[in-house]
């Protein structure tokens, strides 16, 4: 895409929830970190969407934890993890690089840190996700060893808000199973200073084993931001972004040369060259360059970038699905 600021980039069709937060306090002249958090508190105070903060689906055990992590440099940059009774992760992340002198916060440490921050402990498990858990607990297929190998949950939040044809194709891709279980919310931003911020929030995969982590709040896996070169933001299954520090490839493609698009297209082939890819999962991927130009590129259909700039709002497909064909995409203004 063309150079623009300020831009700001968030992963899903829910990304339109992030970006509507976060866009005044860009136009206003505000910073690409204020925006970021911000984008990311408004998925996560929204209880019906089941994959980010509070009414995010519960692990094996019934409870919910997230993740999250924010990002501004390698100097500037923090996680936090399995967090149970704090719904805005990417607020304490952001405590935690601008207070400490850590990088990641975890568990019971990661909630007492929000705790003598002042943040409110709040009930991260709705009764509409406790209700899914114990359908999914009590499913006599799931008595057979399958327990954690996942399952499906119901209609998600695109399908259950659906109106018109749009909205129906978006909800019909983002139904498919490696569309289901792994919608973190990941933002890129840059001000109109030319300040670079990126953060991701997430539940974490439904009914994951209890402690499960995932991409989300590593530095270089699901987030990583470098203002000379460029950032990454990824969605999917945290396992194969995880093996392949997918975010920080990127960067590292684009400080040597390569253009979004390229760097984007280059991670998720490593992603199918070194994992062992089955039918669930998923990745999406957005990368930008300090200059306002990006991309997007995805291991299947599905994935969609909401994007917002001054003279244009957007939900588009990926730019380069490895395991599928082309998309169009559906200008919002």
């Amino acid at each position: 895409m063309a150079p623009q600021r300020p831009i700001i980039l968030s992963t899903w069709s829910f990304g339109r929830v992030a970006n509507a937060a976060a866009w005044p306090i860009l136009a206003g002249g505000g910073s690409a970190l204020d925006a970021v958090e911000r984008a990311c508190i408004a998925v996560e105070d929204d209880p019906t969407i089941d994959s980010v903060g509070r009414g995010g689906l519960p692990d094996a055990s019934g409870r919910v934890s997230l993740d999250g992590c924010v990002m501004l440099s390698p100097r500037r940059c923090a996680g936090v993890c399995f967090v149970r009774r704090f719904n805005h992760p990417v607020s304490s992340a952001r405590r935690v690089m601008e207070q400490t002198h850590h990088v990641l916060l975890a568990g019971e440490g990661a909630d007492a840190f929000a705790a003598a921050q002042g943040f409110t402990p709040e009930d991260l498990l709705t009764d509409e996700a406790h209700e899914v858990w114990r359908k999914w607990r009590d499913d006599p297929a799931l008595l057979k060893g399958e327990r954690y190998r996942g399952w499906l949950p119901p209609r998600n939040v695109e399908e259950l808000r659906g109106i018109g044809d749009e909205a129906q194709r978006i909800a019909a891709d983002e139904a498919l199973p490696h569309n289901r279980t792994h919608d973190t919310i990941g933002v890129l931003a840059i001000d109109l200073n030319g300040t670079m911020a990126g953060a991701c929030s997430t539940s974490g995969m439904a009914f994951k084993v209890p402690g499960r982590v995932g991409d989300s709040p590593i530095i270089g896996c699901g987030l990583y931001v470098d203002p000379q070169a460029g950032a990454a933001v990824a969605t999917g299954t945290g396992e194969l972004l995880m093996r392949t520090c997918g975010c920080f490839f990127a960067v590292e493609l684009m400080r040597q040369g390569a253009c979004p698009a390229d760097a984007a297209r280059a991670v998720i082939a490593r992603i199918v060259e070194a994992c062992d890819i089955v039918d669930d999962h998923q990745v999406g991927l957005i990368t930008l360059k300090p200059d306002g130009t990006w991309a997007s590129a995805a291991l299947r259909s599905g994935f969609r970038v909401a994007s917002r700039a001054t003279d244009r709002e957007e939900l588009a497909p990926a730019g380069h699905v490895m395991l599928g064909g082309d998309e169009a995409s559906e200008p919002l203004l």
